[in-house]
């Protein structure tokens, strides 16, 4: 055999290896979500085995009546006809009854389960750790909670209701022809031979497809997910007509792969309904010569007729089921490879106590890198003492960023520790660590809800007072009091009623009323205009004071309030001294220094 084709059986193993590991989560994931309603399942499924059980019932008494009851009454006795008709309308009733039950009831079950497994897609993606947000992008995970979420209802509220009435019911039907007919249920049994090879195909045609149909829905809403997060930028490159022919690509993409799903339906169908029709003409037949012999009766024979031609009804059903449970198979697939991801950043087993702190941090040989393997911070040492205001400044990609994350525990370092008051954050409760780190980003993020809402989020349960002494604190109490409603004004999303300068300083008062030990001011007032920014440091004054602060700039005038500086290259500080002292010097902060005031001019 040639190396490609060694290559190429190896891949296939790889690929049946990928979709068996595949399937294997998706049963944990569904095995994890029957558990805690197993009983009521239990329930439900004894429902409706009862309820398939009196709905074939029927064809056998019609059989009864026929061959038995008729002859009995054509010479005046009437009992048993009435017996049958009685048993024919208890059968229908308790058929309908408890169909009734079993579908209002599964009903609420699959409403618990969907419900179950909605809350675990939001919980665990919050869980998750910023690593995984930055490079799983928001309209995938969007995807999951929306498309994929609604694949799995549909076939819940349905499919999965039709599919096992079904499959009961031709069980059933197939035993009692057994018992009524051994020679008409030989003659059904023929036509499973080309049923099954046809449902086969079916099965793995849909399969291939559906998948494709799940990719395809999830690159559509990706790409409009991006392009509503991104309109202004889409606006301002005039990317109108290029999003729009990128758009109509995906849609046809969508279309056509949607058109073979149905022309899938359009082989099986038409097959399926050819295959009873034969079925009925076989049995028909055959047991009609029997019944012009003398070996048959009639009743026996239409209820032959029945079943045989009932036998088949569920198929189309259960056929449209494995259509929905391909669309879900695939959905679950995707929301089990995101249930499954575990974070980066762990809770610690054993936390250690982290109450009171002076925000005292060290790094001590500390080396980082991302997922893609790129060295961030080389063997990287720091001391900064608890009050003291630092700033970091540097070319991009110096390793800014990634030192404030770090502090933050938005990642751990790949080598070394970073520490706070001598406890390494790995041993420090997320909880504990998010009230003793706070950081404040150039987005300055508010939520839909009210200006309050929005400062109270530094300090769940804050009252009023408090929260307008924050506000007071950072110079922002006039603008919230100028607003329609004042501090109960609802700012919309992305703080559509505010300016960038305004968002900035809510933002700020929600980190004034957190009262963090290290505040990290990360390109905090990069996107603020003059004035805005000297309102935005007027309250870093207040903001900072007796507390550890990071601030990254690029806007040398936020620098002018740190005690000290630290010139980062490479991952690497190569200057740290004060402000003053660096702009005195010859180096690469005072020829920053000079090019900012120059610009100025």
């Amino acid at each position: 055999m040639s190396m490609q084709g060694v290559q190429d059986e190896e891949k296939i193993d790889l690929t049946k290896v990928e979709a068996k590991r595949l399937r294997a989560r998706s049963m944990r994931l569904l095995l994890s979500l029957v558990r805690p309603v197993r009983r009521r399942l239990i329930l439900s499924f004894s429902t409706v085995i009862l309820s398939q059980a009196f709905r074939v019932v029927g064809p056998a008494l019609i059989a009864y009546g026929i061959d038995q009851a008729l002859p009995l009454a054509v010479k005046g006795d009437y009992i048993a006809l009435w017996y049958t008709v009685g048993a024919y309308l208890l059968a229908a009733t308790a058929t309908a009854g408890l169909t009734y039950f079993f579908i209002s009831y599964a009903a609420k079950i699959n409403q618990d389960v969907i419900l179950d497994l909605r809350q675990r897609v939001f919980v665990h993606t919050q869980k998750l750790s910023l690593e995984f947000h930055e490079k799983y992008t928001s309209g995938r995970v969007i995807a999951r909670q929306t498309s994929d979420l609604d694949s799995i209802k549909e076939l819940l509220d349905t499919g999965g209701n039709e599919m096992i009435a079904g499959l009961l019911y031709m069980i059933f039907t197939g035993v009692a022809l057994v018992l009524l007919d051994a020679s008409s249920f030989a003659v059904m049994l023929v036509s499973l031979v080309p049923l099954y090879f046809l449902t086969r195909w079916f099965q793995k045609q849909t399969r291939i497809n559906y998948r494709k149909t799940r990719v395809a829905s999830a690159r559509l809403i990706v790409h409009f997910v991006e392009t509503m997060t991104g309109i202004r930028a889409v606006k301002a490159f005039r990317k109108d007509t290029r999003n729009n022919a990128e758009y109509a690509g995906l849609v046809e993409d969508y279309r056509a792969v949607n058109a073979k799903v149905i022309q899938l339906f359009g082989i099986y169908d038409p097959g399926l309904i050819l295959i009873g029709n034969l079925t009925v003409a076989g049995v028909l037949m055959i047991d009609g010569l029997r019944v012009i012999d003398g070996a048959l009766g009639f009743g026996v024979l239409t209820a032959a007729i029945l079943y045989a031609k009932r036998f088949f009804d569920p198929m189309e059903g259960m056929a449209m089921f494995y259509n929905a449970f391909q669309s879900s198979a695939s959905a679950l697939e995707k929301i089990s490879g995101v249930l499954e991801e575990e974070p980066s950043v762990p809770e610690p087993v054993n936390p250690v106590p982290f109450k009171e702190h002076s925000g005292h941090i060290e790094f001590d040989d500390v080396e980082f890198h991302y997922s893609n393997g790129k060295t961030i911070l080389p063997n990287f040492n720091l001391d900064i003492p608890g009050g003291q205001t630092v700033a970091l400044v540097g070319t991009t990609g110096a390793g800014k960023s990634t030192l404030a994350k770090l502090i933050s525990r938005f990642y751990d370092p790949t080598v070394g520790s970073v520490r706070i008051d001598g406890v390494d954050l790995r041993e420090v409760a997320n909880e504990d660590l998010r009230r003793a780190v706070v950081m404040v980003t150039q987005e300055a993020y508010l939520f839909s809800g009210t200006v309050a809402d929005n400062i109270a989020l530094g300090r769940p349960g804050a009252s009023q007072s408090e929260i307008e002494d924050a506000a007071r604190a950072v110079g922002v109490h006039e603008f919230i009091e100028s607003l329609p409603d004042g501090y109960n004004t609802d700012v919309n999303k992305r703080g559509g009623r505010v300016s960038a300068g305004q968002r900035q300083l809510i933002s700020f008062a929600r980190a004034f009323i957190a009262d963090p030990a290290v505040l990290i001011l990360d390109e905090a007032t990069a996107s603020l205009d003059i004035p805005s920014e000297r309102a935005v440091q007027n309250a870093l004054r207040t903001l900072l004071a007796g507390r550890t602060a990071i601030i990254i700039a690029h806007r040398l005038s936020t620098v002018s309030i740190a005690d000290r500086v630290l010139v980062m290259e490479h991952g690497q500080i190569i200057e740290d001294d004060t402000p003053a002292a660096l702009i005195a010097g010859t180096g690469k902060f005072a020829k920053m220094h000079k090019a900012w005031r120059e610009s100025l001019a």
